[in-house]
């Protein structure tokens, strides 16, 4: 029994995991139609806000990860979204080609500031102990912040008025545009919104996995994996492809090692995508969020 609630939490802090590095990711796919391909440097920035921020400037781990970095990385979106990003709407290849221009900008400039060496921070909590086993009690707190992002999210674009228009812009903005509505902000506060939470998730994963420069290229493949499954619908997506690839990953690397955990999550994606090539959400809950 205590065996099962260990590996449960070790399953639920996967899904947790796969949820913080892509759901920022799947606000701006799922939305705007973007590929952004410098996500992965998004979420570094947020690990070396809270780094330094706590490090450097006096304040709290919880001040730096959850205030202090989605904001700085939300204003650096919106900054780039207006320089860059806007220019390209409706011409997914260019964004993508121009978000990878930024990506690689982001990682040669943080290289020249910082290094290219491995920065790190302790992690806030102590283990947890559940009969003979433990288990770390970050990774709770991980399960809980993803719980409250998808709170969050649901609230913002079910029941504020920002919500509703950024869903009609998605479906139809030349209408919006008619109605008196402004889509041009609705997308930068779209963008910015989905790079706050990519500078969230990188503050939180900063704990377990350091940061370098180049750690973008570490997430980027599983986030991609996990919006592209999920399908267009943000939220049950991200959820429903999270929870399948964390559960696999997860429990692979239990019965075997955390490598046979990466191979079994790659092809239960390929398989997934080969059979619902438009994600879950493209044949099921297809009028959620």
């Amino acid at each position: 029994m205590d065996f099962a609630s260990i590996l449960i939490i070790e399953i639920l802090g996967s899904i947790a995991i796969l949820v913080l590095i892509s759901i920022g990711l799947a606000v701006v796919f799922g939305m705007m139609k973007v590929i952004n391909m410098a996500h992965g440097e998004f979420l570094m920035l947020g690990g070396y806000v809270t780094i330094y921020g706590t490090n450097h400037g006096g304040l709290s781990f919880w001040v730096s990860s959850l205030i202090l970095a989605p904001i700085v990385v939300g204003l650096i979106g919106l900054l780039l979204e207006w320089l860059v990003i806007r220019h390209l709407y409706g011409r997914m290849i260019d964004t993508m080609l121009a978000t990878w221009g930024i990506s690689l900008a982001l990682i040669g400039g943080m290289t020249m500031l910082v290094g290219n060496t491995t920065t790190g921070i302790s992690t806030p909590l102590p283990s947890v102990s559940i009969g003979e086993f433990s288990v770390s009690g970050y990774v709770m707190f991980l399960i809980a912040l993803a719980i409250m992002v998808f709170a969050l999210l649901y609230v913002l674009f079910k029941l504020t008025t920002f919500g509703l228009l950024a869903r009609a812009t998605t479906q139809n903005a030349d209408m919006v545009a008619a109605l008196g509505g402004n889509p041009r902000r609705i997308y930068a506060l779209t963008f910015g919104l989905g790079a706050a939470l990519a500078g969230l998730g990188g503050a939180a994963l900063a704990p377990l996995t350091g940061v370098i420069p180049t750690i973008g290229a570490s997430y980027i493949a599983k986030a991609f994996i996990t919006v592209i499954s999920g399908g267009f619908a943000v939220i049950a997506g991200n959820l429903s492809a999270a929870t399948l690839f964390g559960t696999v990953g997860q429990v692979f690397t239990y019965l075997y090692t955390p490598v046979i955990g990466e191979v079994a999550l790659l092809l239960t994606a390929i398989v997934l995508i080969r059979l619902l090539p438009k994600g879950i959400t493209g044949r099921f809950f297809r009028r959620s969020i």
